[in-house]
């Protein structure tokens, strides 16, 4: 069982969520922007792979709630909900973001930003790691975070390059 209280459990939870709400709108953001034309065939081929990663990476995080819902007594619908109402909301930030008439460059802007908060639930999903019985979930936490700082390096590298060529 967990090692700590409630409203840890709960929080736990909830940044559990967020990380898979987060990886389902990276995936979602990407397809959209490219169908809107808004992402080059350069960059698709590279963000195509970070989309591949992204899928792996939800599936991992998906794997490893059924593990602690078993180890820790995790509420996976709860899991579940918050990752839904995380996704939405990104949605939502996207179509702000964006606003009428996007182009290139904020898309590729967006794709940081989003890539940027992955990287920061992870950080702190890392954070608590510790507090959690099952060892797995700080080493696949762990790994995660690695991939997305280099998702969030990546993006910032091609939203650079596209803006110095414009």
């Amino acid at each position: 069982m967990i090692n700590i209280d409630m409203a840890d459990k709960e929080m736990i939870e909830e940044k559990i969520g967020e990380a898979l709400g987060l990886e389902k709108a990276a995936q979602k953001g990407v397809e959209e922007l490219e169908s809107r034309g808004l992402l080059k065939p350069e960059h698709m081929k590279k963000l195509n792979n970070m989309k591949e990663q992204a899928s792996k990476q939800e599936q991992r995080m998906e794997e490893l709630v059924e593990g602690l819902v078993e180890s820790d007594d995790l509420d996976s619908e709860k899991i579940e909900s918050t990752a839904d109402e995380t996704a939405e909301k990104v949605s939502k930030i996207m179509e702000t973001y964006l606003g009428e008439d996007p182009d290139t460059q904020e898309a590729l802007e967006f794709l940081c930003l989003a890539e940027g908060g992955e990287v920061t639930h992870y950080q702190v999903l890392a954070s608590i790691a510790k507090d959690v019985t099952n060892k797995k979930f700080g080493t696949t936490v762990r790994a995660i975070l690695k991939e997305e700082q280099g998702h969030l390096q990546l993006c910032t590298k091609l939203a650079k390059s596209n803006a110095a060529a414009a």
